[in-house]
C-alpha cells in the first residue's frame, strides 16, 4: 500500500497550486493527473490580477512573465467597426491596488508546466501523470482514507492518505464517490469554442462581447489568434452541427463583421468544441477525510472568465488553513477534523456566492434576452453610465480581477524570485 499525507485528485490549477503550497509547508503531497500531459485546448486561460500577484509572492513572477501571453486591460462592447470599444470594466483603474492591472491570457498547459516545475523542486511534492482516480478508499469507520487508481498502462493500485482533496473539475469522480449534495442553478446557454487568425494590425487589448439577436460571441485576443466563445441556447449542439460549417461561418460573420474575412479558416465543425455550461455548488464541501475545491465544489459559468482564479483562491485558502493540521497528523497527531475542513468552505463561501449571483444576474439581464431575440446590445443604462461616468468601470474591473476576498500566499510558501532557467528540463525528467 502506497501512502501520502495529502492526495490531490486532479492536476489543474487548483490541484497544482495546492500541491505546491502544501509541499512548501513540509506536507507530503501527491498530485494525481489522469492525462499524460496538460495539452488540452479551451481550458480556462485567463490569469487575473490576484493570481498574478500570487505568482509573484511564490517567487514565480519572472518565470510566468517569460511565458508567451497576451494581456487584456478592458472588458467592453464594440461601438463601431473600427475597433472602438466602450469599456464596461477597466483594469487599468486598478493600478496602485494590484501589481498587475490586467488579465494575462496564457495557455493553461504553460501555467501548469510552470507550477509542476516549481513543485518538483520541493522534496515533499510528487506529481503522477497518466494516473486516474477510479474510487475512494474507506477505513473501518467509513471515513475516506485514500484513493484507488488506474494508470494509462492498465495498472491498478491504492494510495492511503490522511486527506483527499478533489480538484478534478465539475465532473469530479471523487465528489461523486463521496455522495455530496449539489445545488444546481438553471443555465440558459452553452458555449462553443474555436479559433480564428489574429493579424498584426489587430491591436485590441480588450475582451469584447459581440451581440446579435438570438446569439452572442466573446472575442478574446491571444498570441497569434483570437479565441472565440460562441454562445447560444442550451441543448443546441446537435442542431448547430446539423446546419453545417457554412451556416456557422455566416453566423460568426454577422456577429463580428471585422472577422468576416477570416471565417473560412474554420474548415469543419470538428474545430468547434462544445462546452455544456453548468452553474452549481455543493451544500457541504467535505466529508470526513475528503475536501472539494474549485469546480468540484462550485462549477462556474464562463461569464467573466473567473473560474480558474476562484479555484486558485480556494487552493490558497485550503493550504493556509490546513497546512498545520496536516503537519500535526504527519507527525503522529490527531486527524484533520471536520470543522477544520469546513473552515475552507466558510472562508470561500462569500466570494463564491457573490460571483455566482452576479453570473445569474448576467444570465437574466443579458444572456436570456439576447438568446430570446429581445436584445442586440448591452443594457442601455449600463452603456450610458459607463459613457457618462468612466470612473465607475473600476467596479466590475475589481469584481472580476480581484474579488471580495483575495487570498495571498502564506508566509511558509513565499520565495524570492526564481530564475527562469533554474528548472529547465527538470520536470520532464521527473515525470518520466
Amino acid at each position: 500500500m502506497e501512502r501520502t499525507t495529502c492526495c490531490v485528485v486532479g492536476g489543474g490549477p487548483a490541484g497544482m497550486v495546492l500541491g505546491l503550497l502544501l509541499a512548501r509547508a513540509g506536507v507530503e503531497v501527491t498530485v494525481l493527473e489522469k492525462h499524460a500531459d496538460f495539452l488540452r485546448d479551451f481550458r480556462g486561460d485567463t490569469v487575473h490580477p490576484t493570481t498574478l500577484d500570487l505568482l509573484e509572492e511564490l517567487g514565480l513572477g519572472e518565470r510566468f512573465d517569460a511565458l508567451p501571453q497576451s494581456r487584456i486591460d478592458r472588458v467592453g462592447f464594440p461601438v463601431d467597426n473600427e475597433g472602438t470599444v466602450l469599456p464596461i470594466g477597466d483594469m487599468r483603474r486598478l493600478a496602485g491596488r494590484v501589481r498587475h492591472p490586467y488579465i494575462a491570457m496564457v495557455p493553461q498547459w504553460d501555467l501548469l508546466d510552470l507550477l509542476a516545475d516549481a513543485g518538483v523542486e520541493e522534496p515533499a511534492f510528487t506529481l503522477r501523470m497518466s494516473t486516474e482516480v477510479v474510487g475512494l478508499r474507506r477505513d473501518d469507520a467509513g471515513r475516506v482514507a485514500g484513493v484507488a487508481y488506474r494508470t494509462a498502462a492498465g495498472e491498478q493500485g491504492e494510495i492511503a492518505a490522511d486527506l483527499v482533496v478533489a480538484c478534478d473539475g465539475r465532473g469530479s469522480a471523487a465528489r461523486a464517490g463521496a455522495g455530496l449534495e449539489v445545488i444546481d442553478f438553471p443555465c440558459p446557454m452553452d458555449a462553443w469554442w474555436f479559433r480564428l487568425p489574429r493579424r498584426a494590425e489587430d491591436r485590441t487589448a480588450a475582451l469584447t462581447p459581440r451581440i446579435a439577436r438570438g446569439r452572442l460571441a466573446v472575442v478574446i485576443p491571444r498570441e497569434g489568434y483570437f479565441q472565440i466563445a460562441y454562445i447560444a441556447a442550451k441543448g443546441g449542439d446537435a442542431g448547430l452541427r446539423a446546419r453545417g460549417i457554412e451556416a456557422f461561418r455566416a453566423d460568426i460573420a454577422e456577429l463580428a463583421p471585422d472577422l468576416a474575412d477570416r471565417v473560412d479558416a474554420l474548415e469543419s465543425m470538428d474545430e468547434v468544441k462544445h462546452l455544456d455550461v453548468r452553474l452549481d455548488r455543493l451544500r457541504r464541501w467535505h466529508v470526513d477525510g475528503l475536501l472539494c475545491l474549485g469546480d468540484a465544489a462550485h462549477a462556474m459559468s464562463p461569464i467573466g472568465g473567473v473560474g480558474i482564479n476562484l479555484a486558485v483562491q480556494d487552493a490558497v485558502a485550503a493550504a493556509t488553513l490546513l497546512a498545520a493540521p496536516l503537519r500535526r497528523r504527519q507527525d503522529g497527531g490527531a486527524r484533520v477534523t471536520g470543522d477544520e475542513l469546513d473552515g475552507v468552505r466558510r472562508r470561500r463561501l462569500l466570494p463564491t456566492v457573490a460571483v455566482q449571483t452576479l453570473q445569474r444576474l448576467m444570465h437574466r439581464a443579458l444572456v436570456r434576452p439576447t438568446l430570446a431575440g429581445r436584445r442586440a446590445g448591452p443594457p442601455k443604462f449600463v452603456a450610458r453610465l459607463a459613457e457618462r461616468f468612466p470612473a465607475v468601470t473600476i467596479v466590475p474591473a475589481y469584481l472580476i480581477g480581484v474579488g471580495l476576498r483575495p487570498e495571498h500566499a502564506p508566509d511558509f510558501a513565499r520565495r524570492a524570485p526564481m530564475p527562469v532557467a533554474s528548472a529547465a528540463g527538470q520536470v520532464g525528467a521527473d515525470r518520466a
